[in-house]
């Protein structure tokens, strides 16, 4: 999902940045939320390379493989599965911000990558590396800029997954408390963020399976596969339902349709 009028818009606000900040002064940091399959990375690498900027991504500070399951023990059996808020690194996250935003032209920042093969961070050996300071960092991540939702609303499993292995409420309710205390605020940190709006959380199964099918090189997955990710997109279901029905602080929204065309833009970037 390239389309012309956002990248056309990206681009004057990041010349306005720029030259609001002064050009020795810290790149803006550009934010992209979508639900899965949204086109989140390829619009995020396309910013990044057309305008000068580094593209990172949420998925690539998840917390180790040891870290969940310490969690898991701590919270919920549920904190194990990476993806939710409450499974990233923020810290290593914002280190990482830092030093982007404060670099030497000559210094090199590494980025970290994250094995979802393996569900485990990548060897630090095995990470790019960027030179110099970027001119925009563009971060993607399925639910930033997502708000707490109301105490009520957490009262009642919203499918077969919350039912069976989440009955007291314990790990949404940890989901819901890390939204409104750390993610809340990384998306302060954010200069300004896109939402890509799915048209409904039915189309989420379809766009996760034809982006793994994609990445396989297959023209689809199996069904046995599709049964197994449409079990594992329901720790998703809460949030992304919310975040498509005004639950996230976005400053432009993209409507999309099933194929990921464009139906509307809605909302600006200021300078």
């Amino acid at each position: 999902m390239i389309d012309a009028r956002l990248i056309d818009r990206i681009g004057r606000w990041i010349d306005q940045r720029t030259e609001a900040i002064g050009r020795d002064g810290p790149p803006p940091i550009l934010g992209i939320a979508g639900s899965q399959g949204s086109g989140k990375s390829t619009l995020a690498k396309a910013v990044a390379e057309r305008f000068g900027g580094a593209s990172l991504s949420l998925d690539d500070v998840y917390l180790t493989k040891a870290e969940r399951a310490a969690m898991a023990a701590r919270v919920h059996p549920l904190s194990a599965t990476r993806g939710p808020p409450g499974t990233h690194d923020l810290g290593l996250l914002n280190r990482l911000l830092d030093r982007l935003q404060g670099a030497g032209p000559d210094d090199l920042t590494p980025l970290p990558r994250f094995d979802k093969l393996a569900d485990d961070r990548a060897p630090e050996a095995d990470w790019p590396v960027v030179k110099g300071r970027p001119r925009v960092i563009v971060l993607e991540g399925w639910c930033l800029g997502a708000t707490p939702q109301a105490e009520g609303d957490l009262v009642a499993p919203i499918n077969a997954l919350e039912a069976r292995q989440d009955v007291g409420a314990e790990w949404r309710r940890a989901v819901n408390d890390a939204l409104g205390q750390p993610y809340a605020r990384l998306r302060a940190r954010l200069d300004a963020l896109i939402f890509l709006k799915a048209p409904g959380f039915d189309v989420v199964l379809d766009w996760r399976c034809e982006q793994e099918a994609g990445l396989m090189g297959q023209d689809a997955v199996s069904p046995e596969r599709r049964a197994a990710l449409a079990v594992f997109i329901q720790h998703y279901e809460r949030l992304s339902r919310h975040m498509m029905t005004g639950g996230v602080e976005a400053d432009i929204i993209v409507a999309l349709d099933r194929k990921r065309g464009v139906r509307s833009l809605e909302g600006g970037l200021g300078a």
